[in-house]
């Protein structure tokens, strides 16, 4: 009995250490926000673009969008809740006029995670979205083929078909289908759209991304 408890509470300080490293991983990030904030004030009203590391490492988002207002505030690594999780520090202090979203990617190598759940999450998001910010246009761009993630495939698809129909019955908010603008004839991942850990996109994969949500961006 007592080595099943001695147990038990190993595993408990186990699971509390792991969450807390994750929450201090994002956290560093999401300082780092803050400290530019404080060093470069931030544009008004600008078009947020936020979600994961496909969006942070858009490093030339500002050029690439010169005729817009853009920011920058991806997290990399992140997955839905996080966004969600961070909300208020990294979407709601800027005021935005319109927020393009890329998340739900990183969910789907989580253990247990699955079409449903991702689909669970981005409603999470989105209503958390919606309580402060309750007209705001947004552009959530789908799920994208990853080379280095293609066993997961059929689960991106599924919960961009779930997202899809979801967002149709909504206000203000569009889907942009990335995902198979970046398949081959085959139906498989283009390579050539990515760099050498084939999950993060070179400049080939975001002037597709650029194509793809130019149409949608608002101007002032």
């Amino acid at each position: 009995m007592f080595m099943k408890k001695l147990l038990s509470f190993l595993v408990l300080i186990l699971f509390v250490s792991i969450s807390s490293i994750h929450a201090q991983r994002y956290q560093d990030d999401i300082n780092t926000i803050l400290k530019w904030d404080k060093m470069y004030a931030p544009p008004a009203n600008p078009i947020l673009f936020t979600g994961s590391s496909s969006i942070r490492k858009w490093d030339d988002l500002e050029r690439t969008f010169s005729n817009y207002v853009v920011m920058n505030r991806g997290v990399g690594g992140a997955v839905t809740n996080d966004i969600v999780r961070y909300a208020n520090q990294i979407i709601f202090p800027y005021n935005p006029r319109q927020i393009v979203l890329y998340v739900g990617e990183n969910d789907l190598v989580e253990k247990g995670v699955n079409a449903d759940t991702i689909f669970n999450r981005f409603k999470n998001l989105y209503a958390t979205i919606r309580s402060k910010l309750p007209n705001i246009p947004i552009v959530y761009i789908s799920i994208k083929p990853s080379p280095s993630r293609v066993e997961f495939l059929p689960v991106a698809r599924q919960a961009n078909n779930l997202i899809r129909t979801y967002i149709a019955k909504q206000s203000n908010i569009i889907f942009v289908d990335i995902f198979q603008l970046m398949l081959d004839k085959n139906g498989q991942p283009r390579k050539e759209l990515f760099v050498g850990d084939m999950l993060h996109m070179n400049a080939q994969g975001y002037a597709i991304w650029k194509k793809a949500v130019n149409p949608h961006l608002l101007r002032r």
